[in-house]
């Protein structure tokens, strides 16, 4: 591969969003009316990606509830399509006092609600008040919701003990100490347990335990089975001791692919580490390395990047999870919680949105890079915040949609007009530092002001986590898209009510 050539990283498109990007002038007369940046969601997506991991849960004969990860998506619309969705089978993870507030007003029952991450004594009130499952910490949390529960005379309130800090059989640290799963600051460590099952002992009149909870910040699917493989078998101690759980959540964590071919993201991290050592010109602002460094001719560190190419993701990867051998019993987790009579409860967020959203950014100005000429900076009417491919480590092209709406493909070869160009995108904040991705990026031809360039997939934790108004620039309003006898519609986010649009998947 000659070391000037294009390196794209194209995005992975399936429709209905396939069909969305190419109403070019749609997009166009959206950003014209509603500025830049703008975010647009497909609500009937997320029913589908709902219906997705539900046909999982069949496969394996598997009862249980998929919660939609709140805090992955601000959106109301989102939330609104899932609470029409069957109550049995999808609720909703809330992390917090107002997202719990948000997600009933969206149309949930508290009875399919599940509060999870870190909770304020509001937060655990309103949640026992409302029939909530709450997924403990610790003991102390226990025992602070247990303390709510009976000074305000609420019902008996429904729990799940998360658990952290489970043992590995890869091998022994020093003084036959066993070697732990990665570490959290949320949940119990197995090894402290017993003072969680103590405490859920004493509080019975006030709390009822349900289940146990993990989740491990890793993609090994080994890790993860040896969690679940646990939590079954812990389930049997609990029962032993006169508690009766009966599920168990193995959190999120299933992933989506952003970049459709493989080969690109391969060509792309191997050209990283070319350039890091100075083998290459550089691909990113002023030589970032994402994580890599040079020392004595040799590429250290670890890229601290999303595997922007995934061959199975989301509900795949959950079904790849379920089918494996489980590392001490030899039988699959899927076996295991059916011999145990356990239901499955999972909290997919960023694989739940996924194909849900597109944010859009008109381009302000173009020009030269003062420090290399066959290179432009492209300002944009958006700025990192508002699609924070960088907070998370994602690399992914965004779409350039042109104002004129030239006809063409999105991407080019270099082989007519002006070709695939290398720019860098920048944002609008007076900040050195406001850089939309540090990657140096291929469009096919250098773009234009009042062109929109479209980044792909950003509902899920990219659309609207790190947004802000600094600087006083405007954050994105969102709009819901549906199509609609052959036409799209679109309405605010906060406007959009699945009674006046078709449903469509689980409802």
């Amino acid at each position: 591969m000659a070391k000037d050539a294009p390196l794209y990283l194209r995005p992975r498109v399936e429709p209905p969003l396939a069909s969305l990007l190419g109403e070019a002038r749609l997009l166009h007369s959206l950003v014209d009316a509603l500025g830049s940046p703008l975010n647009v969601l497909l609500p009937e997506v997320v029913a589908e990606n709902a219906a997705r991991f539900l046909s999982v849960y069949r496969r394996h004969r598997l009862l249980g509830r998929v919660y939609f990860a709140h805090k992955a998506n601000r959106s109301s619309a989102l939330v609104r399509r899932l609470a029409a969705c069957d109550p049995a089978a999808v609720g909703v993870d809330v992390a917090s006092l107002g997202e719990l507030r948000h997600a009933l007003g969206c149309g949930f029952t508290g009875d399919r609600v599940m509060a999870t991450g870190p909770k304020d004594p509001e937060f655990l009130w309103l949640a026992a008040r409302v029939g909530a499952t709450v997924n403990v910490d610790s003991a102390g949390e226990l025992r602070q919701l247990a303390e709510i529960v009976r000074g305000h005379g609420l019902s008996r309130t429904r729990v799940l003990a998360r658990l952290s800090g489970f043992e590995s059989d890869a091998g022994y640290g020093g003084a036959g100490t066993r070697v732990l799963s990665r570490g959290s600051r949320f949940g119990t460590p197995v090894a402290e347990a017993e003072a969680l099952w103590s405490a859920l002992e004493e509080h019975t009149d006030a709390v009822e335990l349900v289940g146990l909870a993990y989740h491990l910040d890793t993609t090994g699917l080994e890790e993860k089975a040896r969690a679940l493989e646990r939590c079954v078998l812990l389930m049997d101690e609990c029962r032993a001791r006169g508690l009766a759980p009966g599920a168990v959540d193995i959190g999120g964590g299933f992933g989506v692919g952003y970049v459709a071919e493989a080969a690109e993201w391969e060509r792309w991290t191997t050209a990283l580490s070319e350039a890091v050592l100075g083998v290459r010109p550089p691909l990113t602002w002023r030589g970032h390395g994402y994580g890599l460094r040079a020392e004595g001719g040799t590429v250290r560190g670890t890229a601290a990047l999303y595997p922007a190419h995934r061959s199975v993701a989301g509900p795949g990867y959950l079904d790849e999870l379920l089918s494996r051998p489980a590392p001490a019993l030899g039988r699959s987790p899927a076996t295991l919680l059916l011999e145990h009579l356990n239901d499955l409860y999972i909290e997919p967020g960023r694989a739940l949105v996924d194909q849900c959203g597109v944010s859009l950014a008109r381009v302000l100005e173009v020009r030269r890079t003062s420090d290399a000429p066959d290179r432009y900076l492209v300002r944009l009417g958006m700025n990192a915040g508002d699609v924070s491919l960088e907070e998370h480590g994602v690399l992914v092209d965004p779409v350039l949609l042109p104002r004129d709406g030239a006809p063409g493909e999105p991407y080019g070869d270099g082989t007519g007009g002006d070709g695939p160009v290398g720019v860098h995108l920048v944002g609008n904040l007076c900040l050195e530092a406001d850089l939309i991705t540090r990657r140096l990026v291929y469009l096919p031809r250098l773009p234009r002001a009042g062109d929109v360039l479209a980044f792909l997939n950003t509902a899920g934790y990219v659309m609207d986590f790190h947004a802000h108004r600094a600087q006083r620039q405007p954050v994105a309003r969102t709009v819901a898209v549906t199509r609609e006898a052959g036409t799209w519609r679109w309405c605010p986010d906060e406007d959009y009510w699945p009674l006046i649009h078709p449903q469509k998947g689980p409802s």
